[in-house]
Formats: C-alpha cells, structure tokens, sequence
C-alpha cells in the first residue's frame, strides 16, 4: 500500500471515483485482489502479500498509472454505502451522495423525516446508469418497487448485471429511454435523480480519468443543469400528494438558484459536502 500511494502520488493522478487520496486507493486495490472488502484491510497490514498476489497488485499499479483509468474499472468493482456493485466503462463510476442521505435520518421515518420508509410504495430513479442507486433504494425501502430509467441501452446492461447480482429482479424495472418518457402517467412515492451536471467549462476541463467515462453520463450542457431543468419541470406530473424529488447536481448551487428564484430548495448536507443535493416536496413541483 505505501509502494502504491507513493507510485500515485509521483504520477499526479486524480482521485474522484470512490476514493479521495493515494492511501485509500492503494487501499482499494489492494483489497480486491486479496479477496477483502477496503475496510478490512487494516486487520491484515503486517501480513505478507503472497507472490502471485504482488505481482497482481503491482501489474494493477502500473496500468492504473499508464492508462489512468479509475480504478473501479481496472478491478470492475465499486463499493457504495459499503455494497460492492459490477461496474465497467460502459457506465459511469458511481459516487452519488444520495445513498448516503437515503441512510440518515432524514428518511428513517422518525420526526422531521422527509418520508416515512414504511409508506414508500414506488421509488423512480433517473439517470440510473450502473443501477447502484436503484438498488441502494429498493434495500432501504422493503415494501417499494423501483422504476429505473436511463438513456444508454449499455448503462442498462450494466445495471442488469446489479440487478441481478442483489436478487433484486422481482422489484427492479428497468427502462430505456429519456428521463420520464418510458413511464407514462405513473406517479411515484419518491423519485431520486444524480443526471449529468457537468457544465461546459467543466467537460473541457476534465482530468483523463473523467475521459474514461461516457461523456453522455457527464454532460449537463453549456450552464450544467439542462437535464436538471427538464427533472423539475416534469416531476410534478409522476409525483404522488406526499412525495419529493431528491436530486443531486455537483456544484451547481448558485446557477439553479438563480433560475429557479421563486422556488424554496432544501440542500441536504453529508459528510463531505453541504450544498449539491437539493429536495423538493410534490407541492412546490406541481
């Protein structure tokens, strides 16, 4: 792990796929090819990694180096709220905030709960790419079934492996198309989005690990929330009396704000950011 920091930290790589420094994607290779989830890495760390497995973790090193791929795509795994999820470059490498805010108390059901879990029949997640949220949802919402759309027939594919993977085929609908245009008039209990938000600047500037990536799961047009006006302008008509849309849009904060004055969004903090994840209950939509 120190080897492989050090090497990463030489190569100036860039870190915005599921781990944030040297140390912890060094951890994350590592981890995959000893068969260990990244959190149980540090149990092991005075152990002795075994040839094959060097060579393995050194070979992992170089082409993350050489290629400058996330490394979710050189192992086709990646972790979200502890879950491991298929991944590869056909869909975007997962690392919304929403499964986080999913996990708080903010949809526990307890006082000053969004929504109560208990009560949530139909979830809608758009843009769903590798299905990680989908599946993040119908786990945290036992009485649900999920609708997940997306544009890219090969994000699908991806997220039909995941589907699958978590045994969750009988609850998880997917369907191709653009955002609510597959669904018809259905109307849901919850809808959850992470659409591109990469404003213009942002895709000229992007690092080439981002360039690994479908820009179609990146592009959020010339100010970054051309997708995301489309989501609010429509989910009042799919939202059922007591519902929201929780939707997550990067850095976008001012520019939304400043389209949408007259609208009041709640912005949902973790541990890591207070201000790209906003919430809008079925009222102020319709």
């Amino acid at each position: 792990m120190q080897f492989a920091a050090a090497r990463f930290t030489a190569a100036k790589l860039v870190f915005a796929h599921g781990t944030t420094d040297p140390i912890a994607e060094a951890a994350f290779l590592v981890a995959e090819v000893l068969h260990l989830a990244p959190d149980g890495v540090e149990q092991v760390a005075t152990t002795r990694v075994g040839t094959h497995e060097a060579k393995r973790i050194i070979d992992l090193i170089d082409a993350r180096i050489a290629t400058r791929k996330p490394a979710a795509y050189l192992v086709q795994k990646i972790y979200q709220r502890g879950i491991p999820f298929f991944i590869d470059e056909r869909a975007i490498v997962p690392r919304s905030y929403i499964g986080e805010i999913l996990d708080s108390e903010l949809f526990s059901g307890g006082t000053g709960a969004l929504v109560d879990p208990r009560a949530v029949s139909r979830v809608l997640d758009l843009c769903t790419g590798s299905g990680c949220l989908a599946v993040l949802a119908a786990m945290r919402f036992p009485n649900a079934t999920v609708d997940a759309v997306d544009l890219s027939a090969d994000a699908l594919a991806v997220a039909a492996k995941n589907v699958a993977a978590h045994g969750l085929a009988s609850r998880i609908a997917l369907h191709h198309g653009d955002l609510f245009a597959p669904l018809g008039g259905t109307r849901y209990d919850l809808i959850i989005a992470n659409p591109p938000y990469v404003d213009a600047a942002g895709m000229a500037a992007l690092p080439p690990e981002c360039r690994h990536e479908p820009p179609l799961a990146l592009d959020g047009g010339g100010d970054g929330i051309a997708i995301v006006r489309q989501i609010i302008d429509n989910a009042g008509q799919h939202l059922a009396r007591h519902a929201g849309l929780l939707c997550e849009i990067g850095r976008n904060r001012p520019v939304l704000e400043e389209a949408y004055p007259d609208t009041s969004f709640l912005w949902l903090g973790t541990e890591e950011t207070r201000d790209e994840v906003f919430w809008l209950d079925a009222v102020q939509l319709v």
